[in-house]
């Protein structure tokens, strides 16, 4: 007979595996840098050299962690104090949903460091 603990650990399992979340919490975490947009409230998305990451959606998906403080400076707004920045984001991801899982750190950089490199395209405001 198998024990309580037991017993939860394989039902949690379970439910990762059925749910594609279980590379997502298995995953080592990455750094990606890129715009950081947050039009409206409760919706983030970071886009890098490899697409749109969800970090946030309103009322529904939202992944754990702090979002990136951004200066003056480094914020462009576009619909009050919403808009977008650049910024690298230390986080597990979930590759196949694109998702951003958990972020660990994000520190926002100069707009120029975004503007500058060719894989990215400035978020439209």
């Amino acid at each position: 007979m198998h024990t309580p603990k037991v017993v939860l650990l394989l039902i949690g399992s379970l439910w990762m595996l059925a749910n594609g979340s279980y590379a997502a919490v298995a995953a080592k975490p990455q750094t990606r840098c890129g715009w950081f947009e947050n039009p409206t409230p409760g919706n983030a998305w970071l886009h890098d050299r490899d697409g749109e990451w969800t970090i946030a959606i309103q009322g529904g998906y939202e992944a754990q962690g702090d979002w990136p403080q951004f200066k003056d400076s480094q914020w462009v707004p576009v619909n009050g104090s919403h808009g977008y920045g650049c910024a690298c984001i230390k986080a597990v991801v979930n590759a196949k949903k694109m998702q951003i899982v958990s972020i660990i750190s994000g520190n926002a950089r100069p707009l120029r460091a975004c503007r500058k490199d060719r894989a990215l395209k400035e978020p439209v405001g």
